[in-house]
């Protein structure tokens, strides 16, 4: 547990080192002036070039769903020990971020709550998310495959 009093699930990478993974709903709106920049941003595969989350970018621009208020929500999985550390600079190019919250509950975390640790190297709740977020709003921006 973190000071704040978070869980981060946790695994241990090769190297013996500590891999924390969160996954948080993000709530976001594109600056204005930035819509055209970010759709050429996608379009041409560029959007996060650089950063260490390489094509999760354009993974969670293809989830990302578009609210009836104009904002936009995915799913984000982060692996800092400070939410979106490694990602923020990329977004906050065009969007403002308005929430960063945790994407599910820690109780039912079978890995955090101790039921079953390392579930989360198979669980599929990030996409039990993106699921349930596609019923209740429509498509932000579709990649072209």
């Amino acid at each position: 547990m973190y000071s704040n009093g978070r869980h981060r699930q946790r695994r241990a990478d090769p190297n013996g080192s500590t891999i924390c993974r969160v996954r948080y709903l993000v709530t976001a709106k594109v600056k204005p002036g930035q819509e055209k920049n970010l759709d050429c941003a996608i379009d041409r595969r560029t959007l996060g070039r650089g950063s260490v989350a390489g094509d999760e970018y354009l993974r969670n621009m293809d989830e990302a769903r578009q609210l009836e208020n104009g904002s936009v929500q995915w799913v984000e999985v982060c692996y800092c020990p400070t939410p979106l550390q490694e990602e923020r600079p990329y977004w906050e190019e065009y969007f403002d971020l308005l929430k960063v919250q945790d994407a599910h509950a820690r109780s039912r975390c079978r890995d955090l709550n101790g039921t079953e640790y390392w579930a989360c190297d198979a669980c599929d709740c990030t996409a039990r998310l993106e699921a349930w977020l596609r019923t209740k709003s429509r498509v932000f921006r579709r990649l072209d495959k």
